[in-house]
């Protein structure tokens, strides 16, 4: 055997090329990363993962030789970072790109290496997350580089709902680079320093003359609150990685397992008094579900997604009991909890991601319906809100719906009702399910009476009260077997332990087909 010392040239040579790769585009422009309060991919990785517990794959690739004759300089690695490690003791795999090298652009041999560690990940049934700092595809490899974005894109779409899948977005995303994060579970961007857009501001500006800076046209606060497309957010990086470990923490590590659990320190049989009267007598005054469902959940377990985009409909992830489930409910303190287009596609997504993962879904419903309007109908409600129906109907993971107050027509079919496949309904006392509310039944059904009273208002006011005590309660929808049953506000959060425990072994198998065709 032979005995290599520190001082043998082969160890040294090994070393020296090691510390290249770590310095990857080299000490100045990691420099002027640090300037921009930006870190490298080894700092980031440093955080993300346990301490001491990443190993690298394939460090010493480089880019093929360049065709154009731009790329002179070879770096190892060629622009990304690319390994396992474990978060929280669990295995996952990692990609971060480093825009020290290229400006973090796509090459094919960084494709190459980014769909090894994706394959990896399958393989071995745990997460993949990349950490995404890139201007793009490199344009000296011309379609190769294109090709390369393919190939990833290909997997993002195959792995979907086997594996989860987190991007974090640390730096530009720019061009057909965004579909990938697109396709993903998880879009977790940095306010100020993470963009994401299709076309950047120059082609904008050169085909439009339309003058846009970066963060206006794809940052954070724009992919939050106005496309959608991002689910979570941070003033910085720091805090961005230590929300990426808290998030994956109510994820399986694969579409076989169950989530986490987590030995709760919140009593199982807690029950509110606040919760008794949190529903207001006047059924027009709003309140806060958000309030609702911190009540129900393990304190301080409620994470949720989408905060600032269609903020009439409110979805996230929680632990009950220690179990991880996903919350969809409606906000009746925005837009009176009514469901349109956006809040449409933002309940069925999140429904479907947690059905992929095997997470039971709690529905919170108060909503009067959906949006009325021609911007809402010329704009596709019908086959937006369809989304919705479709996802709660295709979700085999164990269901409960607790109705709060109003459960109005197509809103109450749509919201995982009974029918639609729901384990077990609860309705608070307050609840009101019916067609539409007292007054519009009542002025369709009573016009003419009401119209030759003596007292038209005091008729009307009569014979809403009487509707609304007849129908609009959950006491007819117990009667006719709509609800399972009629709780008290205060025992919702152990009624739904108890549930969750009686639904654990759920089994409920789809027909055999390839997929089905969902109204997108």
């Amino acid at each position: 055997m032979n005995d290599y010392s520190s001082e043998d040239p082969r160890i040294l040579r090994l070393r020296a090329l090691r510390e290249k790769t770590r310095l990857g585009g080299g000490e100045k422009r990691i420099e002027t990363q640090h300037a921009k309060g930006k870190l490298t991919p080894r700092e980031r990785l440093d955080l993300l993962l346990d301490t001491g517990t990443f190993n690298e794959l394939e460090p010493f690739i480089t880019a093929p030789s360049d065709e154009m004759g731009l790329a002179v300089e070879k770096y190892p690695g060629d622009g990304v970072v690319t390994g396992y490690g474990q978060i929280e003791g669990r295995t996952v795999y990692v990609y971060a790109q480093d825009f020290t090298v290229y400006g973090g652009t796509l090459s094919m041999m960084q494709s190459h290496k980014i769909c090894r560690v994706m394959d990896l990940a399958v393989r071995n049934g745990v997460p993949i997350i990349g950490l995404i700092d890139s201007g793009g595809a490199r344009i000296q490899e011309g379609v190769k580089s294109l090709g390369g974005y393919a190939e990833i894109f290909r997997r993002n779409a195959q792995y979907s709902g086997v594996i989860p899948q987190i991007s974090v977005m640390l730096g530009p995303c720019a061009g057909g680079a965004a579909y990938s994060p697109a396709l993903t579970d998880l879009i977790i961007m940095v306010d100020k320093h993470s963009f994401m857009f299709l076309t950047g501001p120059d082609v904008i500006k050169g085909m439009t003359g339309e003058v846009v800076d970066a963060e206006t046209l794809g940052g954070a606060a724009v992919h939050m609150a106005t496309t959608g497309t991002a689910h979570l957010s941070t003033p910085s990086e720091q805090e961005t990685l230590a929300l990426t470990r808290r998030a994956l923490g109510y994820f399986p590590s694969n579409n076989i397992e169950n989530p986490p659990y987590q030995p709760p320190s919140d009593d199982p049989l807690r029950m509110d008094i606040e919760l008794n009267h949190i529903i207001p007598q006047d059924a027009y005054e709003a309140y806060s579900m958000k309030e609702v469902i911190q009540h129900v959940v393990d304190r301080d377990s409620f994470l949720e997604i989408q905060p600032y985009w269609a903020m009439n409909a409110i979805v996230g992830l929680a632990r009950i009991g220690g179990h991880c489930v996903g919350i969809v409910a409606q906000e009746p303190s925005v837009m009176a909890g009514v469901i349109d287009i956006d809040a449409s596609d933002k309940m069925a997504r999140f429904v479907r991601m947690c059905d992929c993962f095997n997470m039971p879904i709690v529905t919170f419903v108060d909503s009067p319906g959906f949006l009325p309007g021609t911007h809402q109908e010329y704009g596709g409600i019908i086959r937006h809100g369809a989304k919705v129906l479709y996802a709660f109907s295709e979700a085999t993971v164990p269901k409960i719906t607790v109705i709060t107050r109003k459960a109005y027509g197509g809103a109450y079919v749509v919201m995982s009702s009974k029918y639609l496949g729901t384990d077990v309904t609860y309705a608070w006392p307050s609840a009101e399910i019916a067609v539409m509310g007292a007054e519009g039944a009542v002025n369709i059904l009573y016009k003419r009476q009401i119209d030759s009273a003596e007292d038209p208002q005091s008729e009307q006011k009569r014979l809403v009260d009487d509707y609304r005590e007849r129908f609009n309660n959950p006491y007819f929808a117990a009667r006719e077997g709509y609800i399972d049953d009629i709780i008290e506000p205060r025992e919702t959060r152990p009624k739904i332990i108890a549930s969750l425990a009686a639904l654990r072994d759920k089994q409920a198998p789809a027909p055999m087909r390839k997929h089905g065709n969902i109204p997108v």
